[in-house]
C-alpha cells in the first residue's frame, strides 16, 4: 500500500493565476504510512470544494485523508513565481512553510515565497 501512496502526486495546482488551495494529509487505510499533498484550483469557489474532489479520489485508492488547512496560491508561470498566503474559513490556515516545501519539490527553478498575510 505504501506503493499506492508513492503514486499520489505531492502537488496538483492550476498552471496560472491566484486560487484557493488546501494541504491534505493522505494516509494508507489501516496503516501508518502517510504524506502531505497540496491541491489548488481556480474552479473551487470554496476550500471545501477542493477537498470534496480529493477525498473520494483518495478513498478509491485505498487511502483516507484529512485537510490540515488552506490558503491561497498566486502562480505566475511567466515569472516562475509562486506565493503562498491566506487562510481557509472552513479548515483554518495551512502550515504554509510545509506547502512551500512541497511546491519547491514540484517547481524547481521557481521563486517560492510564503507568508501568514491574508492578502
Amino acid at each position: 500500500m505504501a506503493d499506492a501512496l508513492a503514486k499520489v502526486p505531492d502537488v496538483e495546482i492550476d498552471p496560472e493565476g491566484t486560487f484557493k488551495y488546501i494541504l491534505v494529509r493522505v494516509k494508507v487505510k489501516d496503516g501508518e504510512a502517510s504524506k502531505d499533498i497540496v491541491r489548488g484550483t481556480k474552479s473551487a469557489q470554496y476550500h471545501n470544494h477542493i477537498f470534496e474532489k480529493v477525498s473520494p479520489a483518495m478513498e478509491a485508492l485505498g487511502m483516507e485523508c484529512k485537510c490540515l488547512g488552506g490558503g491561497k496560491i498566486e502562480h505566475n508561470s511567466q515569472e516562475k513565481k509562486l506565493r503562498v498566503f491566506g487562510e481557509s474559513t472552513v479548515f483554518g490556515k495551512a502550515d504554509h512553510s510545509v506547502s512551500a516545501e512541497k511546491l519547491k519539490s514540484a517547481f524547481s527553478g521557481y521563486e517560492i515565497t510564503w507568508s501568514d498575510d491574508t492578502k
